[in-house]
């Protein structure tokens, strides 16, 4: 097989210190691949007034594929504070590059796995009926839409008039009549039925590959009447084709309850994009936290794949450095998946989980000891050790 080019975008922060890590992995597991190293994230917003430069955009265009370290975001007063005095006023306005990657190649469906490692300290336990302790195997996989909803970026603070007077013809907007434009800020929450359709029937399709019995369609149709209601009723529909597959309805806030009384009865969920993302971010607490939860973006022909940590720049400096890579490393063997090197993907899997069940080598969160420059007198392993403990593990 030729060899694959991939592009890297290491980002901010952490990103910079787990991305050659996972590309260290994944080259000792005897992947080969041309590593094309793309400009993302805040210095070059900083820079340039432009997060996502276009030359990076090419890259992922003629490639198809990348790995995507972590990003700083910050709201919006504060990110132009901190543009270039040179780039200031001139009509930047800040845009998450990882979501405006989504958008420009049709990312709408992301993945994301948060299974149970065997011997991880930091999973979930509960205490059964009879007073003992139990710790339930999570295996839940949640499908987010990735491009819509509240995510969107339709919104505005002091909407101009047409959309103001096209608000005003809407019964429930009489509470609001009387407040000034310049004293509203309004979102939306975009659903669109060709969406809904794909992120319900790629849930189901990978249900049914992987043997799960159950997808749970998870928004909230009793408020969210329109938005939820239609991604509820395309899931039904794709249903029909899946018999063997039980569909089960939940509302996001009794949802947040039910994972931790009982995760293990939950396989694949789908959701909006943003209750996908709170419910992703709920499941990886129960196995593990941030530190273990990788993700694909997916569209028709390219794939992005990062860890949903976010850039946690207080680390950085930090020498040796002390962050768990797991989580970059599993995006990569997500990557693997989808060019289908299976049986690679499949070899890293196994050492990662050897090393978490052997326990020899633990980094700070695992340890449960606080972050900082003293984590390693703590014990806890340094993150370029956790990568040399996986290494040998295969």
């Amino acid at each position: 097989m030729a060899k694959r080019t991939i592009v890297v975008m290491p980002g901010d922060g952490i990103g910079k210190l787990v991305t050659p890590e996972a590309i260290r992995v994944l080259e000792a597991a005897g992947f080969e691949a041309d590593w094309i190293e793309a400009d993302i994230g805040w210095d070059f917003w900083i820079k340039e007034g432009n997060p996502l430069p276009q030359k990076t955009i090419d890259l992922i265009a003629e490639h198809k594929v990348a790995l995507f370290g972590a990003i700083t975001s910050k709201p919006k007063d504060k990110a132009a504070e901190e543009l270039s005095p040179d780039m200031r006023g001139k009509g930047f306005v800040y845009f998450s590059p990882i979501v405006g990657l989504r958008q420009q190649f049709n990312l709408d469906i992301s993945i994301r796995p948060c299974p149970t490692f065997t011997g991880n300290p930091l999973n979930f336990i509960r205490r059964g009926a009879d007073g003992q302790a139990e710790e339930p195997k999570v295996d839940a996989v949640i499908f987010r839409q990735n491009t819509e909803g509240l995510y969107g970026g339709i919104e505005w603070t002091n909407p101009p008039a047409q959309v103001y007077d096209a608000l005003k013809t809407h019964p429930k907007f009489k509470n609001f009549a009387d407040v000034p434009g310049e004293d509203l800020a309004i979102s939306t929450r975009v659903f669109t039925r060709e969406a809904c359709r794909r992120i319900c029937a790629g849930a189901f399709e990978y249900a049914d590959k992987h043997g799960y019995t159950n997808v749970t369609v998870c928004e909230k149709p009793n408020v969210l009447r329109e938005t939820s209601g239609l991604m509820i009723a395309e899931a039904r529909k794709v249903a029909e084709n899946y018999p063997d597959i039980d569909l089960w309805e939940t509302n996001i806030d009794a949802q947040m309850m039910w994972l931790t009384k009982n995760p293990e009865d939950y396989g694949v969920i789908v959701a909006g994009n943003m209750f996908g993302d709170i419910i992703s971010d709920g499941f990886a607490g129960l196995v593990g936290g941030l530190g273990f939860a990788a993700s694909a973006n997916l569209g028709d022909d390219v794939g992005v794949f990062e860890p949903t940590h976010g850039s946690a720049p207080k680390y950085v400096e930090l020498d040796p450095p002390i962050v768990n890579p797991i989580a970059m490393i599993m995006s990569g063997v997500m990557m693997l998946d989808w060019l289908g090197e299976t049986e690679t993907a499949d070899r890293i899997r196994t050492a990662v989980s050897k090393v978490v069940a052997e326990g020899r080598v633990r980094t700070y969160d695992m340890l449960k000891v606080r972050g900082g420059p003293n984590s390693i007198a703590q014990g806890a392993a340094s993150t370029t050790e956790m990568t040399d403990a996986i290494i040998a593990a295969l």
